[in-house]
């Protein structure tokens, strides 16, 4: 039985696609759980779209959701180079051999030509399809006008083909009438190869059993078959899977301002969350699992269970995902993973190891850091009205009373080393007060942030800002609520 060979080979135009990025993980999958071999190939053909620093933004984002490839440009392997450009003679020599096989010919038409027929098409109402004059042109004509130094292209030579059809993995089988393809060019005037001949010659000659891509291609594959066929080269297995869509009408896309997996990262998602989601997007598991490690999705990938429909990118699905990856962390794991966005949004001196344990049940993504714990560094003006709290059964009468007591009871408390004697302390003030616990505890934390959503509670806010500071931000709480109230002091 063949190996099984998948390769990712995108070009380097820019940051990582999120339908990019699913397709090199689909193709991954498919090839570990068959325990085979992914390969990793740049497609660098289409120069003038090349972005500076993209090929390596292709590495970084790779390995970071730790798709490693097997073969590629920076390891080698047994079928390089696997940068496109750097195979070019290659290709032109493989094409003058389709020629001899019938499979493609020289056309020397000018641009003018093609726009001539095409605007005679659409003047009929009919499709354009190219009927090039070239293929009729005699051996000796064709060598004459190569000797003149004529400009040329090479193309696809597609006649009498009739009906024609193949199996797709997801798709089954698909028809075509033949005659109706277009041909398309293979080597370009510059002499470069185009897409659609290069990745036939490069998986051939990579041994790729699976060509994994975007169901848009569909329609191009009764030509790379034809292409196939006429070198009597062994076809590979297609694999056509369905699009990422941002709506039920609009595909996802970084031109429209749609993130990249770098935008996501950026915003504070976990690659190895992103890689969960993007699993689910277009593939279902067999069971109602949805948090896969990566060694559960190779064990659990099968190409059967590919969807033939687009899938919609839900951001509110992928940030549930991200925040169930970040309450799973054992605490080290975590402190490490949020320290740097806690040292960039504190300053003062605070614990932020248990700054990091208040904020992991409550945290999504990690952009959420900065504006939660923000009220550390600094206690901004807030609305008294949040002293009101009709869940609570708080009023501002009720909040004054409650901060006169605890800032008695937290002057009096001797023991600032843990958390547990600031608990004790302030849960006996309830039934001291004759009121329930939330009259007490919501007003202290109203005092202590001044936000209505915070994350922990208030005591262990209390704990972390320390008794100095704590006891003077319930002061500027009884300040104001004394001076709101008009009551002395």
């Amino acid at each position: 039985m063949k190996k099984t060979r998948t390769r990712f080979a995108p070009s380097p135009t820019g940051y990582m696609h999120i339908g990019n990025l699913r397709t090199a993980l689909f193709e991954y999958l498919i090839a570990k759980h068959d325990g085979g071999d992914f390969l990793l190939r740049i497609e660098d053909t289409d120069q003038e779209r090349q972005v500076e620093g993209a090929e390596e933004m292709i590495y970084k984002t790779l390995k970071e959701c730790g798709l490693n490839w097997d073969e590629g440009p920076d390891i080698g392997g047994d079928f390089g180079p696997y940068v496109q450009s750097e195979r070019l003679p290659m290709y032109k020599g493989y094409a003058e051999e389709l020629i001899k096989l019938g499979g493609a010919h020289y056309c020397f038409c000018s641009e003018e030509e093609i726009q001539a027929q095409r605007e005679e098409a659409e003047s009929l109402g009919l499709s354009f399809k190219f009927e090039d004059p070239c293929k009729h042109l005699s051996a000796e004509e064709i060598q004459a006008k190569l000797d003149a130094g004529e400009p040329y292209v090479i193309r696809q030579t597609i006649k009498n083909v009739g009906e024609t059809s193949f199996e797709d993995e997801v798709y089954g089988h698909i028809e075509f009438d033949g005659d109706l393809l277009d041909e398309q060019i293979l080597i370009k005037s510059d002499g470069f190869p185009t897409y659609n001949f290069a990745n036939i010659i490069d998986d051939h000659q990579m041994q790729i059993s699976h060509v994994v891509r975007g169901n848009e291609y569909l329609s191009s594959t009764p030509k790379y078959n034809l292409i196939y066929d006429a070198y009597g080269w062994e076809r590979p297995r297609y694999v056509h899977v369905p699009p990422v869509m941002k709506d039920e009408h609009h595909k996802l896309s970084k031109r429209n301002g749609d993130a990249s997996f770098q935008d996501l990262v950026a915003k504070g998602y976990l690659p190895e969350a992103i890689i969960n989601y993007l699993a689910l997007l277009g593939w279902s598991p067999e069971t109602e699992q949805e948090i896969y490690s990566l060694d559960e999705l190779i064990d659990q990938f099968k190409i059967s269970r590919i969807s033939k429909s687009p899938a919609i990118f839900d951001i509110d699905k992928l940030t549930w995902m991200n925040g169930m990856y970040l309450r799973a962390m054992d605490e080290d794991t975590y402190f490490e993973t949020v320290r740097p966005y806690l040292e960039k949004a504190i300053h003062g001196d605070y614990d932020l190891r248990e700054i990091a344990k208040i904020i992991q049940p409550r945290i999504d993504h990690l952009d959420q850091i900065a504006d939660s714990v923000d009220f550390f560094d600094e206690l901004v003006e807030y609305d008294l009205e949040m002293y009101k709290h009709k869940k609570m059964k708080t009023t501002k009468e009720i909040a004054l009373k409650s901060l006169y007591a605890v800032k008695d009871a937290l002057i009096a408390q001797e023991d600032w080393s843990s958390e547990q004697s600031i608990h004790e302390t302030l849960l006996a003030l309830p039934k001291q007060l004759e009121m329930k616990n939330g009259q007490v505890l919501w007003p202290v934390r109203t005092a202590l942030t001044g936000k209505q959503f915070t994350p922990g509670g208030a005591i262990e806010i209390a704990y972390i800002l320390g008794q100095d500071e704590a006891l003077r931000r319930i002061q500027i709480g009884i300040d104001r609520l004394e001076l709101d109230l008009d009551q002395p002091a």
